[in-house]
C-alpha cells in the first residue's frame, strides 16, 4: 500500500474537524501548525466551495513579506497539488489606502475562489471582506492595531477567523485572546506543547532539541507554551519582534550609507561579535553580524579589516574591558583614533549602552534579522537587577551561546551612532605671493601719480604677505 501523501497527527485532525467560526491555536514551534492546520483548512474550504458552485475568499496575514510568500510557496501550493487541484498563482503589488505598496501572493481557482497572502500591517488588514488566517499572530508588529483593522473583515455572518501562533510574552493581542475568560465562550481554543505533539506521534527528540535551543526562557515560551513574566527582561520579546525585518542582516543590501560597528570582544567561551548597522534616514538597519568563537586575535583582526574595508564606517565602538585593551589599541593604529572608540564596561557605561539600545527598540529606529531564535534569545537574555544600595546592574546568564555577546555588540553599535560624527573638508588658503611673481605683484606702472614711492612699497609688501 502506498504511503499517504498527508499524514496528520491527532491534534491536527481535531483542529480541522472543528468547524467553529472563531478558532485560535497556541502551538509549539516545529509542530506543523502553519501548513498542516492553517493551510489544509484553507485549501479544503476553497475546494469545497468550488464543488458547491460557490466562491470562498481568504486573507492570509503573515508577520512579514517573506513569511507571506513562503506560506504560499511552501504551504498552499504543495497542498493544492496534493489535492490534484487546478490553480493559478500570481504575485503583484498591493496598493494600500495609505499609498504604500506591499507584495501580495495569491492563489485562485477556476470557480473564483481566492486566497491572498500579505505581510501583516494595519494598512493591509483594512478593506477586505473575507475569511482570515493570522499566522504567528503573537509576533505581528502592532498586533492590537492590526486586530482593530481586521475585525470588521469578518463581520458578515459565516466568515471565519483562524489564529495560529506560538506565545510571545504578554503584551500582545494573541495573549488577550488566549487568556480572556470573557472570550472563552466565543473562541474555540487549542493548545499543543512540544510534549503534547510528541505524545501524539510527532517525530522529535525532545532532549536533543532542548539542548540545541540552549536557552531556558526560549524553551519555556516557544516549546512549552509558558507565558513568561518579562518584568526583569531589559528587552521583551514583543520589543524584539517589533524591529525584526526580513531584509536586515543582508550585506548585499548595503546602500552605501554611513555605518556604525559595535564589537564585543571574546576569545574563549564567549563569542566575538562585530555588529554592523547602516543609518537609513535615522533608522539603523543591520547589514552584517560577524561571529567568531575561540578565534585567534589575528582572525578577529582579519574579519574586522574586511568589515572596515567593505562599509563606510564612521565609528567603531569596541569593548575595551580586560582582553579588549590590545585589540582597541591595534584598531586605533589601523583605522585612526577618531574612528575607534574604546568602551570600558563599568556599571555606568553598561547602563548608558543598554539605555541607548533600548531606546532604539522602543522607538523602532532599528532593524534586526528576522526569524533567528538564537539572536532573539540573546537579546532577551539581559536582565536589569537593582542591588540593595539601589544601583542598577545588568546581568545575563552565560550559556552555550555566550554571555549576551550579540546584544552588547548591538548596543555598542547604537551608542556609536548616538555620538554621531562630523564630516570634514578643507578650503585651501591662498599661497603667499612672491615679490618676483610678475603676475601677482604690483609694478611701478601701477603707481598712481599722487602716491609717493614709500606708500607704494608698503602696499607691495602687504600684497606679498597675503
Amino acid at each position: 500500500m502506498p504511503e499517504p501523501l498527508l499524514r496528520l497527527l491527532p491534534y491536527q485532525r481535531a483542529w480541522l474537524a472543528d468547524q467553529a467560526r472563531f478558532k485560535i491555536a497556541m502551538v509549539a514551534r516545529q509542530c506543523g501548525k502553519t501548513k498542516f492546520m492553517g493551510g489544509i483548512e484553507v485549501v479544503e474550504d476553497m475546494l469545497a466551495a468550488e464543488a458547491g458552485g460557490e466562491r470562498a475568499r481568504w486573507l492570509w496575514l503573515s508577520r512579514g513579506e517573506r513569511q507571506a510568500i513562503e506560506a504560499v510557496e511552501e504551504g498552499l501550493k504543495p497542498l493544492f497539488r496534493i489535492y490534484n487541484a487546478a490553480f493559478k498563482a500570481t504575485e503583484y503589488d498591493f496598493l494600500a489606502d495609505t499609498g504604500i505598496r506591499y507584495r501580495a501572493s495569491e492563489i485562485s481557482l477556476p470557480g473564483g475562489s481566492r486566497v491572498t497572502a500579505l505581510p501583516s500591517n494595519p494598512d493591509t488588514a483594512r478593506g477586505f471582506t473575507a475569511n482570515v488566517v493570522l499566522d504567528e499572530f503573537a509576533f505581528h508588529v502592532d498586533s492590537r492595531k492590526i486586530w482593530m483593522a481586521i475585525a470588521p473583515s469578518i463581520s458578515r455572518p459565516g466568515l471565519k477567523m483562524r489564529i495560529l501562533s506560538t506565545p510571545n510574552g504578554k503584551g500582545n493581542k494573541f495573549y488577550d485572546l488566549m487568556t480572556d475568560e470573557a472570550a472563552a465562550s466565543t473562541w474555540h481554543r487549542c493548545r499543543v506543547s512540544i510534549h503534547d505533539a510528541v505524545a501524539q506521534g510527532l517525530d522529535r527528540d525532545i532532549e536533543e532539541l532542548k539542548a540545541a535551543v540552549g536557552d531556558p526562557d526560549l524553551w519555556a515560551q516557544e516549546y512549552e507554551l509558558q507565558w513568561l513574566d518579562e518584568a526583569s527582561a531589559w528587552l521583551s520579546y514583543e520589543m524584539i519582534a517589533a524591529v525584526e525585518d526580513a531584509d536586515a542582516g543582508c550585506p548585499e543590501r548595503y546602500a552605501g550609507g554611513w555605518c556604525y560597528v559595535g564589537n564585543d570582544i571574546g576569545a574563549r567561551g564567549d563569542l566575538w561579535v562585530a555588529w554592523v548597522v547602516e543609518d537609513i534616514g535615522g533608522v539603523l538597519v543591520t547589514r552584517q553580524i560577524a561571529e567568531l568563537r575561540r578565534a585567534k586575535f589575528s582572525e578577529q583582526d582579519k574579519v574586522l579589516d574586511e568589515i572596515m574595508g567593505r562599509y563606510r564606517v564612521a565609528r567603531l565602538a569596541m569593548d575595551q574591558t580586560g582582553m579588549g585593551e590590545k585589540p582597541v589599541e591595534d584598531a586605533k593604529t589601523r583605522y585612526g583614533d577618531d574612528r575607534v572608540q574604546g568602551v570600558l564596561f563599568t556599571a555606568p557605561a553598561k547602563l548608558n549602552l543598554a539605555t541607548v539600545g533600548r531606546e532604539r527598540f522602543e522607538d523602532r529606529r532599528l532593524r534586526i534579522p528576522m526569524g533567528n531564535p538564537a539572536l532573539r534569545a540573546d537579546l532577551h537574555k539581559i536582565r536589569r537587577v537593582v542591588g540593595p544600595t539601589g544601583i542598577s546592574r545588568f546581568v545575563a546568564e552565560s550559556d552555550a551561546e555566550g554571555h549576551a555577546d550579540r546584544a552588547w555588540a548591538l548596543f555598542l553599535a547604537c551608542a556609536a551612532a548616538q555620538t554621531g560624527f562630523e564630516e570634514y573638508a578643507y578650503q585651501p588658503v591662498p599661497t603667499r605671493r612672491r615679490f618676483d611673481d610678475p603676475v601677482a605683484r604690483p609694478t611701478m606702472e601701477d603707481l598712481p601719480p599722487e602716491e609717493d614711492r614709500s606708500s607704494f612699497l608698503s602696499r607691495m609688501r602687504r600684497w606679498a604677505s597675503l
